[in-house]
């Protein structure tokens, strides 16, 4: 079986984020540089497209979609209703996995609770989560601290390991990025 998206759906996605996230830019690799945000989203639809190839069962719409919107509920004014209005709840609910709770008091505590909730979710979403670190971990900002370049690591090797089973191409990329991160 081929892996079977509807252009249509993709495109909706997209516009949604494109417009949730105008504006938005990122820290690049070079001193100075500021990046479109609108770049880590393809970034991540890519991912999932190249990883997606070939496989069967997996729900291809569910993925680009909350590839595409993976941030809008942490990043931008969206509300989950506005979200779960446009897309459905499978989508919204995705999305809210993939989101940090900003009330817990510490990183390491947001992000496990994230994948907590992650491996609740369906196959798709996991896979969303491996194709947003690894193109997080394409280049470090250029402020970040090598202190800081190595706690990402590890915390990416955490992610890896709890996630790696639903995708084996996206377990061996985000292995690989893992690995080449610091170097």
């Amino acid at each position: 079986m081929k892996m079977n998206w509807s252009p249509d759906v993709y495109r909706k996605a997209w516009d949604f984020a494109t417009l949730a996230h105008h504006g938005q830019t990122y820290g690049g690799p070079i001193e100075g540089q500021r990046i479109e945000y609108l770049n880590h989203i393809g970034s991540v639809a890519m991912e999932l497209v190249w990883a997606m190839q070939g496989e069967e069962h997996i729900d291809a719409n569910l993925a680009l979609q909350c590839g595409l919107l993976h941030d809008v509920l942490e990043d931008t004014p969206t509300s989950y209703a506005e979200l779960a209005a446009q897309f459905g709840e499978p989508v919204a609910q995705g999305v809210q996995a993939l989101s940090k709770d900003e009330t817990l008091p510490t990183k390491q505590e947001q992000m496990l609770d994230s994948l907590r909730r992650i491996k609740l979710q369906a196959q798709e979403i996991w896979m969303v989560k491996m194709a947003d670190r690894i193109t997080n971990l394409y280049a470090a900002p250029f402020y970040w601290t090598q202190e800081k370049k190595l706690a990402y690591q590890a915390e990416s090797a955490v992610i890896y390991e709890a996630l790696h089973s639903a995708n084996s191409k996206l377990a061996a990329r985000l292995q690989e990025s893992i690995t080449q991160y610091v170097k």
